[in-house]
């Protein structure tokens, strides 16, 4: 039976173990949180709660019992001066312990020790709420309500996109049939040549109809003029 065999040894000898205990101490005090293998964190609580239980009681017997312990001015200075008051009336239960995972290299498995008064910002942030069986049973109608809400803009989308392809099968049938007004025009030189042969017959015809014209026009002169001399 294990009687009177209390604590972890954590592979030290006491004085080896009380030294390593009087440092983590010292930067729990300073730091307010630091990261150590899950066994010396749970020790280190065992040595530090007791300490803070004292320093709510600021008196010059308790500062000697704490600097007998810590054998740090600092540190017991800050104990009294800024920890004790923020601990107020809490009744012990001064520090959490926060499981972080395993070390590389050995493996040791790693934790957070943190004082709570003095980190409660930091996981009322970090608190994610937790989902209710309400909320997932929910889920249906918050799901038909996305879709009803999603209907509208859906219906837009299509009339955009129904208006972008008539513009753009209205702009092709334009272009389409102005090519083929230019293939015919290129397709029929016969009626080019047709034209402008038959304005050389109109332009031949207007000439010989006033050639013939000039010579009627001199021989009626000339008589007008013999018939003069003759009253004369």
């Amino acid at each position: 039976m294990r009687h009177l065999v209390r604590g972890r040894k954590l592979g030290r000898t006491k004085a080896h173990r009380k030294a390593t205990m009087q440092a983590l101490c010292v930067a729990l005090v300073r730091e307010k949180r630091i990261q150590t293998t899950v066994a010396k964190a749970k020790e280190l609580r065992r040595y530090i709660e007791p300490l803070v239980t004292r320093a709510k009681v600021d008196s010059q017997h308790n500062r000697r019992l704490v600097f007998g312990e810590l054998q740090d001015k600092l540190a017991t200075q800050e104990l009294f001066d800024t920890i004790g008051p923020k601990v107020g009336d809490r009744p012990g239960g001064y520090t959490r312990v926060l499981k972080t995972g395993f070390r590389g290299g050995d493996a040791a498995e790693m934790a957070l020790i943190e004082l709570i008064d003095f980190n409660e910002s930091e996981d009322s942030t970090s608190a994610k709420p937790k989902r209710s069986r309400r909320s997932r049973r929910g889920g249906g109608s918050s799901a038909a309500a996305k879709e009803a809400t999603a209907a509208p803009e859906a219906k837009k989308d299509e009339v955009a996109e129904e208006s972008a392809s008539d513009a753009a099968d209205a702009t092709v049938d334009a272009v389409e049939q102005a090519e083929v007004e230019v293939v015919e025009e290129a397709a029929d030189p016969k009626s080019s040549v047709e034209e402008a042969t038959a304005a050389q017959e109109v332009a031949e015809e207007t000439t010989e109809a006033t050639d013939d014209a000039a010579p009627e026009a001199s021989a009626e002169e000339s008589d007008d003029a013999s018939e003069e001399k003759k009253d004369a």
